[in-house]
């Protein structure tokens, strides 16, 4: 005689018959695993889609070619990035290692700072004042995966887990002219074109609309197949692609999801998305908090070394959140060395706990004396898009560089945020009403006094009546 029960779940009463599940059952689990499974391989996905929708964005969008290196100038050139400092020139280049052959980057002596990444834009190395030339310029030689090495005495070598690597850079001279000179020496071309080498192309953005978000629908598990054409996969995400073949996500094939599949993905897209946002925004990573009783946190949280054999996890959440927000990382962007490299802070609430709002008006006090030997700046994102915040006005950050910045008679700056510009203020952004926004706050070359906390960043205030 058949025993049939009827469990309570949290989704909802689930058939079984003598212990095992019912056909409905059975296709109700059945999606509901994959679902779960592909909100996390969302997550865990960051990096990687990140780096392939800024490749498609340069290469369909913009037309460069690997090896190009595109510079980025300002604000209206960074517009469709993730989180960019509004203050420096970039320039960003990509390359295929398996069908260009092993890259050079030959560095030059000045004020920049950058290195190359792989598809999961883990450092390779720094170049520039936070790489081993520290400043002093150099020639750094990039082999793929696998390659057995080369005579290059005269050459720094790095070995990439995946085919395709990009590099990234920034001018730090105040000069602008003098940093775009310096940044412009840098020269890319192959190994095997040593005896030769080419000039390195430089492009400009020249204020073309592109984009580099991360897409919320069926097109991020595309870019994922695409990516993943013909790279190796690492042993710490093999997991997640077995997890994913049954949803037809497996590397070196084409995608071509079925009906159910692809109203799995595109439905865990959407859920993923939200989650990356919660996570990076409302943080419940531990430590977070860089002041005691303040709103401020690291933006960074996550170590370099996650293949480290005596780690005990990958730090799955703390690296979801920076690379929801961002492209790109490096020693010396882990804010952890003095004298050198960036410092990222962020929040998204004011002094009283509330989420920033484009349709109020806000204060903050920057103390005399900031921490820095290069400048200090902050800059203002859309906190859906993560973009920096395109405004009438045009000016999404304030930084001590800026030659208009307004300073206070004790040596302290107030910067003022808001849809209209508060009555007296100098040094407003705008925001615009009914959208979030966040903003992140960099030193440049942190000194001691950040980093024992003697000099603190003030909490942003809410300018009531």
């Amino acid at each position: 005689m058949s025993n049939s029960t009827s469990i309570a779940t949290r989704l909802g009463a689930l058939d079984f018959e003598n212990g095992y599940p019912s056909t409905a059952t059975a296709a109700r689990l059945y999606d509901e695993m994959d679902f779960q499974r592909a909100t996390q391989a969302y997550v865990w996905a960051l990096p990687a889609i990140g780096f392939k929708a800024l490749y498609d964005a340069q290469a369909k969008t913009l037309g460069t070619k690997n090896g190009d290196v595109l510079m980025y100038q300002d604000l209206k050139d960074k517009a469709g990035m993730l989180t960019p400092n509004i203050t420096t020139l970039y320039a960003f280049s990509f390359w295929d290692l398996a069908a260009q052959g092993p890259l050079v980057v030959d560095v030059p002596a000045g004020l920049t700072a950058g290195g190359v990444m792989d598809i999961w834009q883990q450092p390779l190395c720094d170049m520039g004042q936070t790489g081993p030339d520290k400043g002093a310029g150099g020639n750094y030689l990039i082999l793929p995966p696998g390659h057995s090495g080369v005579d290059a005495p005269d050459h720094r070598i790095f070995q990439s887990p995946s085919n395709q690597v990009w590099f990234g850079t920034r001018g730090l001279d105040p000069d602008k002219a003098v940093a775009e000179a310096t940044v412009k020496q840098h020269r890319l071309y192959s190994w095997n074109d040593r005896a030769n080498p080419p000039v390195s192309q430089y492009v400009g953005v020249g204020g073309r609309a592109w984009e580099s978000a991360h897409p919320n629908t069926l097109d991020y598990w595309r870019l994922l197949a695409e990516l993943y054409a013909n790279e190796p996969v690492a042993p710490r995400d093999r997991m997640m692609f077995g997890m994913l073949k049954p949803l037809g996500i497996e590397p070196g094939k084409p995608f071509a999801p079925d009906a159910r599949a692809a109203k799995i993905l595109t439905d865990a897209a959407q859920v993923g998305e939200l989650m990356a946002r919660t996570i990076a925004f409302d943080k419940r990573i531990e430590g977070s908090v860089v002041y005691p009783g303040k709103r401020w946190e690291y933006a960074v949280k996550f170590d370099l070394d996650q293949e480290n054999p005596e780690k005990t996890r990958v730090q799955f959440d703390e690296r979801g959140s920076w690379f929801y927000e961002a492209i790109g990382m490096s020693t010396g962007m882990q804010g952890r060395v003095l004298g050198f490299g960036q410092v990222y802070l962020e929040t998204s609430k004011d002094k009283a706990g509330n989420w920033l709002d484009g349709g109020k008006c806000y204060r903050m006090r920057v103390d005399a004396n900031a921490p820095v030997k290069q400048f200090w700046s902050i800059t203002l994102y859309d906190n859906v898009d993560r973009g920096p915040l395109v405004t009438p006005q045009g000016a999404a950050d304030m930084s001590s560089r800026r030659p208009d910045l307004v300073t206070n008679a004790d040596g302290s700056v107030d910067v003022y945020f808001g849809p209209e510009k508060p009555k007296g203020a100098t040094n407003w952004i705008e925001t615009l009403s009914g959208r979030g926004w966040f903003p992140y706050f960099r030193f440049y070359a942190a000194t001691e006094a950040y980093f024992d906390k003697s000099w603190q960043l003030n909490d942003i205030e809410e300018i009531i009546g």
